[in-house]
């Protein structure tokens, strides 16, 4: 657990929209959120635009954190089966526990930066272990565009998952394994 100022405000903004949404998000609710006295959040982000900013930056550090580690552990799919097995894993977890709360403020992030571009950039997609794993599984399977359809299969999951997460339920091993043999074609 990080005693970084600036992180654990980041940590509990990420928290907090989760919980309240956009509108919640004050400097004041994440001093409460981190336990910290009235002021502090805006000692450290003087603005919402400056609190915002520094809760994506996060936010994508973390996602980028967990997909590299994921991408470093054998992830162990030899067919199409097994990583669409990993793909559904990886999806749940989005969906619930702490994955869920990240998920929740990452799409209500997404939709905020189409009125400031400059958090679409923090948001943008990137590369990482877990990305490349999948990908070269696909080249590996002789996907002549892997890039792209990696892209595409990446995109798909994670319309699965606000679907679910908006919805309600699970994302389906079926669904995950059907986009993947797509993807194979």
């Amino acid at each position: 657990m990080t005693t970084d100022r600036p992180t654990v405000l980041a940590d509990a903004a990420i928290h907090v929209l989760a919980r309240e949404g956009m509108r919640g998000l004050t400097h004041r609710a994440v001093d409460r959120a981190a336990g910290l006295p009235p002021g502090t959040t805006s000692a450290y982000y003087r603005t919402r635009h400056a609190l915002l900013t520094g809760l994506v930056r996060r936010l994508v550090e973390r996602d980028q954190a967990e997909l590299q580690a994921l991408g470093k552990e054998p992830l162990g799919f030899g067919s199409a089966g097994e990583l669409a097995e990993r793909i559904a894993e990886f999806a749940e977890a989005r969906l619930t526990g702490e994955g869920r709360e990240r998920s929740l403020a990452r799409y209500a992030c997404a939709v905020e930066s189409v009125r400031h571009p400059e958090l679409r950039e923090i948001l943008l997609p990137r590369e990482n272990a877990a990305r490349a794993a999948v990908r070269d599984f696909l080249a590996a399977q002789g996907v002549p565009d892997a890039e792209e359809r990696t892209l595409t299969l990446l995109a798909c999951v994670d319309g699965l998952v606000f679907d679910r997460l908006v919805g309600g339920g699970r994302v389906p091993l079926e669904q995950i394994r059907a986009l993947v043999e797509t993807a194979l074609r």
